[in-house]
């Protein structure tokens, strides 16, 4: 997938800008404070529908103005043409347009334009609260499989009615038998989410250790899926997994009856970071969980080829701040010649490293 021209207009700190990188890597250069980031920003919501950081699509209408619009254009490696419009002003909300086509759904574009970012500002998926590791586990499998994006979907709006009933629970026999029907949906909904994600576990391992390893890290890395359900699954029981996650919400009946809301499942895992067997976000420094969210990101890239036979569009902002000359060096090796990357940075000196490095300097546009 390549990004051949993105337009933006109101949006954030540009009034208007045109941006077109090149097939491999373009660096955006500029001091801070000249809206690089925004130019990644814009790419993202055109990818997936949504900023980088989630911000509310008001938040990013520039100053004094009533809306933004994005128009990008994008081809994928087989040459499928997109071009796609983001717009959203305060009177009528947000719209996307593919192809001349208004979405009813703007779920319907994910996976369309596989998107991979990087940004000092996703650290918590190492360091932080699992909720930021879900984020990750469901950005990456929803980009690969439609069949995943529905089967979270499902949960989510399933998960949701349960907790409804349990927060209107008050010691009601026909309450309780209610709950234990939508128990029973939820179940089987959490299983074919928890099959998806030991997959993705499974297959992603092994690429994320070979990534980390070529970027000259010396430690051992190692990934394990955390599951609030109590329990060590194997995809190989996945006929049985129903039956035992449904067994296993009534273990924690009484407890979420009393507390009026669902205390185990999809929407409460984890993934645990290891260095050597170590905890990375206990014991490793910072640098070391900056190679490692690095590591992670560009696994990740590789990992959505390998499923959809397609290159994704790579987007990094700040990548090379923190980091010697030999690391970046080793990155901007590890992403050129895989599709197209675009990167921010306030310094240009890096280009020196890779061939065919495409430089856009935000000063002189």
């Amino acid at each position: 997938m390549k990004l051949s021209e993105i337009k933006l207009q109101q949006f954030r700190k540009h009034h208007a800008l045109t941006f077109r990188p090149s097939d491999s890597i373009t660096l955006i250069h500029g001091p801070n404070g000249t809206g690089k980031s925004n130019i990644l920003d814009a790419i993202h919501y055109c990818a997936l529908t949504k900023g980088l950081g989630n911000a509310p699509d008001r938040e990013c209408i520039n100053f004094a103005a009533e809306y933004f619009l994005l128009q990008s254009s994008f081809e994928s490696d087989h040459g499928v043409s997109y071009d796609i419009k983001v717009g959203f002003s305060v009177k009528e909300g947000k719209k996307v347009v593919v192809n001349s086509h208004e979405l009813d759904r703007f779920s319907d574009l994910v996976g369309h334009i596989p998107c991979i970012t990087f940004s000092p500002a996703e650290l918590p998926v190492v360091n932080g609260s699992p909720i930021e590791r879900r984020r990750f586990l469901d950005t990456a499998l929803c980009q690969t499989s439609k069949a995943y994006l529905e089967s979270l979907q499902k949960y989510r709006r399933t998960l949701q009615q349960r907790n409804a009933l349990l927060a209107r629970y008050h010691h009601d026999t026909k309450q309780r038998s209610d709950i234990r029907l939508w128990t029973e949906h939820l179940a089987g909904a959490a299983a074919k989410v928890l099959v998806y994600r030991l997959d993705f576990i499974n297959e992603f391992a092994a690429t994320f250790a070979s990534v980390y390893k070529e970027l000259g890290a010396g430690e051992l890395c190692s990934l394990c899926y955390r599951s609030s359900l109590g329990k060590k699954f194997d995809t190989g029981e996945s006929e049985y997994l129903p039956e035992i996650i449904f067994q296993r919400f009534l273990d924690v009946e009484e407890q979420e009856l009393a507390r009026k809301q669902t205390l185990i499942g999809p929407h409460r895992d984890d993934i645990s970071f290891y260095l050597d067997q170590r905890e990375v976000k206990k014991y490793a420094s910072q640098g070391q969980m900056r190679t490692y969210l690095i590591s992670l990101k560009i696994a990740l890239q590789r990992y959505i080829f390998f499923k959809k036979n397609e290159k994704p569009v790579f987007i990094l902002d700040d990548v090379f701040s923190e980091l010697d000359d030999q690391r970046i060096d080793k990155i901007l090796s590890l992403v050129h010649g895989f599709g197209q990357s675009i990167i921010t940075s306030t310094t240009d000196k890096n280009h020196e490293y890779v061939m065919g490095i495409s430089i856009y300097d935000l000063l002189n546009t």
